[in-house]
């Protein structure tokens, strides 16, 4: 609807730019016709005339003008500079109404908007996750600093704060009273360490989400308020460390994380009415029917996992399931065999991150 908006703006705007500019090639051919005919002027000198005079470049007339010639020339002066003007004032309406109108509707968005993430930080981790949660219909809003980033930012067409993250103002602005969530994706460690102060001032149960640059901090980092944390630059290395160690296993990883996805890791929630509530595996048959592998069970309270779960294990509603497979076939299993309806989004919405994983160690049975 925001880009709707902005778009008929700009076509208005424009739509007055293309009729004077128009109004501008009549005035030409007036020009050149009237000297035609009013001085007996070729063409192409008829049309010399009427650049000079319209651009006030004032160069010296081809030949002495009658009065008619020069009553013509005021009122081709007039015109031209009239329409001229006209075209230049739309131009920066344009540039100037259509970025205000951006804003305004942006900042409606804002107001309206509950349960979406915050992304502190717009460099390339902050882009990445801005990226995947937006390819997934999540909603977000970006909050960012530097000009250069906020340019990239209305590239991707993301609601947006320009501000800094590490002050009270900018957070209200982005709606963290209403969030689900807030990402720390500032390059410095020190940055995100403020930021999650302030964000956990302000809320003290919003899900707090942090990228940290250096494994020492994160003790820190958890301590000014973050639930989880985590160093990219750790995960780069270990599995860039993976390739020389276990290539086979990064090959398999690079399968099911990479930008195809055809296999993927997921989870699926038993709901009531489920086909495969109260069967174990054996009798659900879930490999020969839906060809996905059964990689873990998490009951519904969260105590115990099962991995690697057998046969006669058993599953009841209310279980979180840790899969392994295609994407159409997982989807079809969760609609299918899980009852599971939701959609990526109201999955994520649904889901308590303070209540569940984060806050406590499953044990592995």
């Amino acid at each position: 609807m925001r880009r709707l908006y902005s778009d008929i703006i700009d076509n208005i705007v424009a739509l007055r730019i293309a009729i004077a500019t128009s109004v501008l090639v009549v005035v030409f051919a007036f020009g050149t016709l009237g000297y035609h005919l009013v001085e007996d002027m070729s063409f192409f000198d008829g049309f010399y005339m009427t650049f000079i005079t319209i651009t006030t470049i004032g160069f010296s007339e081809l030949k002495n003008l009658t009065s008619a010639g020069r009553i013509l020339t005021m009122i081709i002066f007039v015109m031209g500079i009239g329409v001229i003007s006209y075209i230049a004032s739309q131009t920066t309406q344009l540039l100037f109404e259509s970025e205000l109108f951006r804003r305004r509707a942006m900042d409606k968005q804002l107001k309206k908007m509950e349960n979406h993430y915050i992304v502190c930080g717009y460099g390339r981790i902050g882009h990445r996750i801005s990226e995947v949660l937006k390819e997934a219909n999540i909603p977000i809003v970006v909050v960012e600093n530097r000009d250069s980033s906020i340019e990239r930012i209305k590239a991707d067409d993301l609601i947006h704060v320009q501000g800094n993250a590490q002050e009270e103002s900018v957070l209200k602005e982005a709606g963290i009273e209403r969030a689900r969530g807030l990402v720390c994706a500032l390059s410095r460690d020190q940055d995100n360490v403020f930021t999650t102060l302030i964000a956990r001032e302000l809320r003290e149960d919003i899900f707090i989400l942090v990228r940290t640059n250096e494994r020492q901090n994160t003790r820190k980092i958890k301590r000014s308020g973050a639930d989880k944390v985590i160093s990219p630059y750790e995960i780069g290395a270990d599995r860039m460390a993976n390739v020389i160690l276990r290539p086979h296993v990064d090959q398999f990883i690079h399968r099911i994380t990479g930008e195809t996805q055809d296999h993927v890791f997921d989870e699926i929630t038993i709901f009531e009415g489920a086909e495969l509530a109260g069967k174990t595996l054996e009798e659900a048959q879930i490999r020969q029917k839906y060809f996905v592998v059964i990689i873990a069970i998490i009951p519904a309270d969260e105590q115990n996992i099962t991995f690697n779960p057998g046969s006669d294990d058993r599953m009841k509603v209310g279980d979180s399931l840790i899969v392994l497979g295609d994407v159409e076939r997982i989807e079809t299993m969760r609609t299918e065999g899980c009852n599971d309806l939701r959609s990526l989004s109201e999955r994520v919405s649904n889901y308590d991150f303070k209540e569940k994983l984060l806050d406590h160690d499953l044990t592995l049975e």
